[in-house]
């Protein structure tokens, strides 16, 4: 067969052979992912959308302490994928990581639907929860966190692998990719929040549970169907992290030494034997290239230097998404106990849970979504001539400059609240403030919209620019700020609520949220993303976008091929 029927980037099917480009990949394969991605997302949201509910009413944990305990295991959820994207890059590839991790996953969804259905490991809404009771449900919801660790950064990785970067066209669908697989994330997302919750208050919790974990079991066989599809990159020997620190040891040793103008690097003939691409030499962190200098004790080469760089420069970005993710962790916690104080009637007296609001999220995102591929890329293509229509950071500072709006917005609306609380003198926790829970629904619009800038545009971001070896750790970067930023607001919600109590003062957050100064809160959060985003912006002004080549071998021809990423990608 000829080879160019091959795929250009060397993948290969399960058992290592080269794959078809024509029978195998691109969105035919990505088919049998989504489904797990929307089941998943619709497990995840199911529980963490109403956890506080269920921590306050049938733990009867304190607001501080039941937001405090969400954070904490959502930040796990998000944090432990860097242990499963470490062990996929370094050991076991994407494929076999995410098939043992899916299966703790639904192990933990499992148990998680045993301890609120079996009577004897559920507390009931009058009496206080056991030891016992309370050991077992986090147990569940801990022992889901490390599944995720290993099925997050995986998956969508893997989805991505299903294109080739030096392939024209499948460069271009895969521009798209990030889009559209988000789409399907949203749509588990909404399911969650429209009818989960409300089967989990008025139905059952055991049933709202036992629903997405029935449909993990069904998606993950559906994704075994597809395995004769799918491509699989070439794992290689040598760990990243090892690699990382060879380079950053050589720089250190060679600091006294002259930087000569030529650099080590291997020749184009032993990448195209390696199929490892070569990175581009850049001027950033210039204190590295020391390490390739040709007379030093084992070199490193430009490219093993360049991808250091790579690292250091999204640890930077990840350094800025930290505020964001603070303000996404608000949507769990303080604006459902928020909503929880608002009137909630519609209709002929039918009450929506306060954690349905987040479907305004959802809806949002998978309105903006189809409008931002459709039009507003296309648009802007026109405008800026790169294909992706605005680069990946402009992209990233459109989503932070939402949030500052997002959390504006909350803090006019709880200036709203308070007066209307005022007006009529509605003081106990338990009283319904006569004002209704659609005044919240602006602050979501405005947050699911920004995300279609910042939460997709991250993910697209880590996996793009990092090292060929690290792609699966590199999207780490996403799911750990975003798991950073919910332990920093569990600290933040701590530490407001102790400074403010002092002297015996009135808690910003307190158990009595009628009693409190949330709108006090959300304007801090305002002033700490303002700050970020001008942050951001003069980070992003120094970064250096990845610059690559892969050389083929076409008869006895080394023929280079070229892809810059992020910016205005080629090929």
């Amino acid at each position: 067969m000829d080879n160019k029927s091959y795929t250009k980037d060397g993948s290969v099917d399960l058992q290592g052979r080269p794959v078809v480009a024509s029978k195998t990949g691109r969105w035919r394969a990505c088919a049998f992912l989504v489904g797990y991605e929307a089941f998943e997302r619709m497990a995840f949201y199911g529980v963490a959308s109403n956890l506080v509910v269920y921590l306050t009413t049938r733990l009867h944990e304190e607001t501080v302490s039941s937001v405090r305990n969400v954070n904490n295991w959502s930040g796990s959820v998000w944090m432990t994928p860097i242990l499963g994207a470490y062990v996929a890059d370094t050991y076991l590839g994407r494929f076999w990581t995410f098939t043992i991790s899916s299966l703790i996953y639904v192990s933990g969804m499992i148990l998680l639907t045993v301890a609120v259905s079996v009577k004897s490991l559920r507390p009931s809404s009058s009496s206080k929860a056991t030891a016992w009771q309370i050991s077992f449900f986090y147990g569940a919801l801990y022992l889901m966190a490390v599944g995720a660790g290993g099925t997050k950064p995986n998956i969508s990785t893997f989805g991505a692998d299903q294109f080739d970067d030096f392939d024209p066209h499948e460069r271009k669908l895969k521009i798209s990719f990030f889009n559209w697989w988000m789409f399907s994330s949203f749509s588990g997302a909404l399911i969650a929040t429209l009818a989960l919750v409300y089967i989990q208050e008025n139905l059952g919790w055991g049933l709202g549970y036992a629903i997405p974990t029935a449909g993990l079991l069904f998606s993950l066989l559906i994704f075994y169907v597809g395995t004769p599809r799918y491509r699989h990159k070439v794992r290689k020997t040598n760990s990243p992290a090892k690699e990382m620190a060879r380079v950053l040891l050589a720089a250190f040793n060679n600091r006294r030494r002259n930087l000569p103008a030529d650099l080590y690097e291997l020749s184009p003939e032993n990448y195209s034997v390696t199929g490892k691409r070569r990175v581009h030499h850049t001027l950033a962190f210039s204190f590295l290239d020391k390490a390739a200098i040709k007379e030093g004790t084992n070199p490193c080469t430009v490219t093993q230097v360049e991808e250091t760089k790579l690292v250091l420069g999204m640890g930077l970005i990840w350094v800025a998404t930290l505020v964001p993710s603070i303000i996404g962790a608000q949507v769990n916690t303080l604006f459902v106990k928020q909503g929880t104080t608002l009137d909630r009637t519609l209709a002929h007296g039918f009450q929506i849970p306060a954690a349905s609001l987040g479907s305004f999220i959802t809806i949002s995102m998978l309105v903006a979504v189809p409008l931002y591929d459709r039009y507003f890329a296309p648009f802007m293509q026109r405008r800026t001539g790169n294909p992706r229509g605005i680069t990946l950071l402009q992209r990233l500072g459109v989503g932070f400059a939402f949030h500052i709006l997002v959390t504006m917005v909350a803090s006019l609306v709880e200036l709203k609240r308070m007066h209307v609380i005022k007006d009529f003198n509605v003081r106990k926790p338990t009283d319904i403030v006569p004002m209704s829970i659609f005044w919240l629904m602006p602050q979501y619009v405005l947050l699911g919209i920004g995300d279609v800038f910042n939460t997709i545009g991250l993910l697209e971001f880590f996996y793009d620019q990092s090292p060929e070896d690290m792609q699966s750790l590199g999207t780490t970067f996403f799911t750990s700020g975003i798991g950073v930023g919910n332990f920093l607001n569990s600290l933040l919600v701590t530490l407001v609520d102790t400074l403010t109590r002092r002297g015996g003062g009135k808690s910003w957050i307190g158990n009595n949220l009628n009693d409190s100064h949330l709108d006090y809160y959300y304007g801090f959060l305002m002033a700490i993303s303002a700050v970020n985003l001008a942050i951001f912006i003069w980070i992003s002004s120094r970064y250096n976008y990845k610059e690559e080549s892969l050389e083929v071998v076409e008869g006895k021809v080394c023929v280079q091929m070229e892809a810059k990423v992020g910016d205005a990608p080629q090929v």
